[in-house]
């Protein structure tokens, strides 16, 4: 929360840090429409100089702007400024390394923290300078070569007045579609519905829309667009899991034998849908960082997270909504079948939401659900993961919360509930 928890003083100890943890020349910067944006921007980049690397500002863009440009330019490393779907009070920062990797607290967050409260630095022998860098275009050009077959559609965009107006706009303008924008000035007060797609309340502008304007598909942006939400022709939201199974039965077509991560809250259909392709699918743990980590260094087709971030190979491994959207679209011309058409084979099982609990204890409900399903298939990659064959059940303590986090799928909507009821019962009786 600014400026509480992030303020201008910390930004300029992050930009030390980073340039210190990492030896960095050169810093690619980006920042979204949030208010505190800019005082931030100044404060970070004063940071990044006085340490002796090199600012490369790009301005307000979308997220995958900024991983996009480290990785094409070969720069050292790169920041965006932007709390993504979270509310106008918030910021954060985002910070990537060369090729274009995350860090997590698995690969230096800790290490930049540590240096942040020490707040002493090493001297640098020169100080860095700030050059501008307009990359708007190219990142557009670079999209659209995965689109230009994309044709006749009808396209309503939901912005959420976020930033994937600035690429999407005049992007989807140079397209040959009929292109309906909603919400496509960036506020940062959000005055329409958060940017945020976890809570699908906020989907239901753009579903009434696209039936409405009878449109092929309509796109929701998060509010940094390092995630697009697809609704189909007939209003339904596609999830992330039946999304990334027609990305990868596409791409697999020329790449067989390829890995294909998957979030563990994925649908059994998409397990089954890469097999068949051709695919290798590899059950990965809750977290885009770790995709991004394992495709850059072990290899891979493309990576997918239940919350919408999905990466792929030829984009960097960048997690990007603008691209997965215009990869959508050019799948529904290729092979001239409506979305609900394309992903409806992959709705065979029936599943809950994402369930949150709280709970006093996780560690001892853990031990407890352990306990009760000791003689299911486990895999516990990120917290409980248990398979029975015909249901399946994962539960997962939040990072930030006195909360788990409950998902079920079963064969049959009968053994969905009576599975839910059960687990639901022991948990709370605990």
């Amino acid at each position: 929360m600014y400026p509480t928890e992030i303020n201008e003083e910390i930004a300029y100890k992050v930009g030390r840090a980073f340039v210190q943890q990492f030896k960095l020349k050169s810093v690619v910067v980006g920042k979204d429409m949030r208010a505190s944006g800019e005082s931030l921007f100044k404060e970070l980049a004063r940071g990044i100089t006085d340490q002796g690397a090199d600012v490369i500002d790009i301005g307000m863009v979308a997220t995958p702007m900024m991983g996009t440009t480290v990785a094409r330019h070969k720069y050292d490393g790169g920041i965006m400024i932007s709390a993504s779907h979270n509310p106008g009070k918030y910021n954060a920062f985002k910070l990537v390394i060369a090729p274009c990797e995350q860090l997590s607290p698995d690969s230096g967050m800790h290490e930049i923290e540590a240096l942040c409260n020490k707040g002493t630095f090493d001297d640098a022998s020169t100080k860095g300078s700030i050059k501008k860098l307009d990359v708007l275009q190219e990142y557009i050009d670079a999209v659209l070569a995965h689109g230009q077959n994309v044709t006749g559609l009808k396209v309503v965009v939901d912005y959420g007045n976020g930033v994937g107006s600035i690429p999407g706009e005049p992007m989807f303008k140079q397209m040959d579609i009929e292109y309906i924008p909603m919400y496509e000035q960036p506020d940062g007060e959000f005055p329409n519905h958060p940017a945020n797609p976890h809570d699908l309340e906020n989907l239901k502008d753009l579903q009434e829309r696209v039936v409405k304007e009878q449109a092929d598909v309509g796109i929701f942006f998060d509010g940094d667009a390092d995630r697009s939400y697809l609704v189909d022709e007939k209003g339904k939201i596609v999830t992330a899991d039946f999304l990334l199974g027609m990305f990868a039965e596409e791409e697999l077509q020329n790449a067989k034998g390829e890995k294909v991560y998957f979030d563990l809250r994925f649908s059994k259909a998409i397990e089954d849908a890469i097999k068949e392709a051709g695919g290798v699918p590899v059950r990965m743990r809750v977290g885009n960082p770790f995709y991004k980590h394992v495709l850059i260094h072990e290899g891979g087709l493309m990576g997918g997270e239940f919350s919408g971030h999905v990466m792929f190979k030829e984009n960097h491994f960048q997690d990007d909504g603008v691209f997965a959207a215009v990869f959508a679209m050019s799948i529904m011309c290729k092979k001239k079948k409506a979305l609900s058409t394309l992903i409806d084979k992959y709705r065979v099982y029936f599943q809950s939401p994402e369930i949150n609990l709280t709970v006093t204890d996780p560690d001892e409900i853990f031990e407890t659900v352990r306990d009760a399903y000791k003689d299911g298939k486990s895999q516990d990659i990120d917290g409980i993961w248990i398979d029975y064959g015909t249901w399946w059940f994962s539960l997962r303590k939040s990072n930030t919360e006195p909360l788990v986090r409950l998902r079920i799928e079963a064969d049959t909507a009968e053994l969905l509930e009576e599975k839910q009821n059960e687990l639901l019962a022991l948990i709370k009786n605990d």
